[in-house]
């Protein structure tokens, strides 16, 4: 079975700093993947490099494929890169939105990788295109504010606007870079439940950078953890411990904000339920 992503050797070093090491990874087509990890870790510079937005060290920098397709080499990336990207999603912590266009616009904008340049260029959208991102945002629950300015918008629902975005952009694959980090807990439930939703109902690959260990409990059924740029951690969502949880997060957080306040297991979590922040 060919991999929705495959990464060897993934090595990147700025300046004298290495961030990932030697990093291998495989994803199912169609998998839920919650990638965690204390802060600096190396999950957002691992996203950038699945999207193509920054490459691996020129010497043994590695090898990513995405859909059986090569994204880069050895920090060199594949001269086809910009139609690569049109089934790649990225989903921003800050959203990205284009705040003066309207909230239609911003969605038709994740058409651009399937256009023409000179389509794109002068915003020559087609009935199709439109009719196509008017789907996209009733599908995420904001097709009342599509000609609304995007700045109008809350935060939770600007992200909303974002994967429509990506749901316009028919891509394969959502990369979605803390999507929930500024938003309130609602904001947060309906974002990950729409990348859920699409998951289970589109097949979309979705791997989602968290550092609320609950949700990713919580939607996600597979987690993938790093640690020093290295991977830590890669398996079922139930196979995250107490133990485990408090060794990678270290001093950044504590079992009781993981589990509330009882005591919590000695083995692996089997009710993903049950890992709860206290305060949810």
């Amino acid at each position: 079975m060919t991999q929705a992503i495959r990464v060897q050797n993934l090595n990147k070093t700025f300046g004298a700093r290495q961030v990932l090491h030697d990093l291998e990874l495989d994803v199912a087509p169609g998998a839920m993947v919650a990638l965690i990890g204390a802060s600096g870790s190396g999950k957002s510079t691992l996203l950038r490099h699945l999207a193509g937005l920054a490459t691996g060290d020129r010497r043994g920098g590695g090898d990513i494929q995405l859909l059986g397709q090569q994204m880069q080499k050895d920090g060199v990336l594949n001269r086809n890169v910009r139609r690569l990207r049109s089934d790649i999603g990225y989903i921003f912590q800050q959203f990205n939105l284009v705040g003066r266009l309207s909230v239609l616009k911003n969605v038709l904008l994740g058409s651009l990788g399937r256009m023409s340049r000179v389509r794109g260029a002068l915003g020559l959208f087609n009935k199709e295109e439109v009719n196509n991102a008017l789907r996209a945002l009733e599908r995420v629950g904001l097709l009342e504010y599509a000609y609304r300015r995007a700045s109008t918008l809350s935060g939770g629902q600007q992200q909303r606007v974002a994967i429509a975005r990506a749901l316009c952009q028919k891509a394969e694959i959502i990369l979605a870079d803390e999507p929930i980090a500024s938003l309130d807990p609602e904001s947060a439930r309906r974002v990950m439940e729409t990348l859920a939703d699409i998951n289970k109902r589109d097949g979309k690959t979705v791997i989602v950078t968290l550092h609320q260990v609950d949700y990713a409990v919580k939607y996600c059924r597979h987690a993938v953890a790093l640690k020093g740029g290295k991977k830590y951690f890669d398996g079922p969502i139930t196979g995250l411990s107490n133990s485990f949880l408090s060794d990678l997060y270290g001093s950044e957080i504590g079992t009781a904000l993981l589990f509330g306040e009882q005591e919590a297991p000695k083995t692996p979590v089997r009710d993903p339920a049950r890992l709860v922040l206290a305060a949810a």
